[in-house]
């Protein structure tokens, strides 16, 4: 499995500990705020507060906590003095990472960001160095057990998805940024629960990874998502189910 996807199964079976709760909820409320500050607080005419309220449901954030942030940041208020900024770089056996930020100190995300890449066997980049290797879409991953290949494959083609590929544990479905709403859609209106549903960062290529490689990159990815000022992380590794039993054992 690639990057993306494999990093989502594995985040799956870890399953959430209540103790980040918080954490993600202070990731989602920087989405909306942001999101309502570039574009308004009308998820009808701004897509990316409708894909960020929708983020919000699936944790399970409280109405009230979705509503405040999105009037904050529509108004201009705390979600003001957060910047956007997007790291590149590389992470072990020459990984290509994005980075996805939302911070209120330039200064101390780069100085943090730079030091978890280089303790796990990576470094920083210079801007455009990996930006090239990934394309925008839609992805919506599904574990098999939800739903069967057949009637992934007559969903997705039918809303319009590019392609449904067998990732091991999920099928993924990947789609053009204008109809994945349609196809995410299509999937709820059929009552089949998504693992993963949001636009994504895809790799052109991969980097197959195993042994000590593998486990720092695992490493990696959990420190930088672990992090306060990361939103996203986007990576260009492979790791097979094998070499994960393996790391796990």
């Amino acid at each position: 499995m690639s990057g993306h996807s494999k990093w989502s199964s594995i985040k799956h079976k870890k399953g959430k500990e209540d103790a980040k709760r918080g954490k993600i909820f202070t990731k989602l409320i920087r989405e909306l705020q942001i999101a309502a500050r570039a574009g308004g607080a009308d998820p009808d005419n701004n897509p990316r507060l409708r894909q960020a309220i929708s983020a919000a449901k699936s944790a399970n954030m409280p109405n009230i906590n979705v509503e405040r942030a999105i009037k904050k940041g529509a108004g201009g208020e705390e979600g003001g003095t957060l910047e956007e900024i997007m790291f590149e770089g590389y992470g072990p056996s020459g990984v290509a990472l994005l980075v996805e930020t939302m911070t209120d100190n330039r200064n101390r995300a780069v100085s943090e960001i730079r030091h978890m890449l280089e303790r796990h066997n990576g470094h920083m980049g210079e801007t455009g160095c990996v930006a090239w290797m990934f394309g925008k879409s839609g992805l919506i991953v599904i574990e098999k057990d939800k739903a069967s290949e057949d009637t992934v494959m007559e969903i997705a083609l039918e809303a319009g998805a590019d392609d449904v590929t067998d990732e091991g544990e999920v099928f993924e479905v990947t789609t053009g940024m204008n109809v994945f709403e349609a196809v995410k859609d299509a999937f709820e209106k059929k009552g089949i629960a998504m693992l993963e549903a949001n636009l994504s960062m895809i790799p052109q290529t991969t980097v197959k990874l195993a042994g000590k490689s593998a486990e720092q990159m695992i490493k990696l990815m959990e420190s930088l998502e672990d992090h306060e000022d990361v939103q996203n992380v986007y990576a260009n590794f492979e790791i097979s189910d094998e070499e994960m039993e393996k790391l796990s054992a």
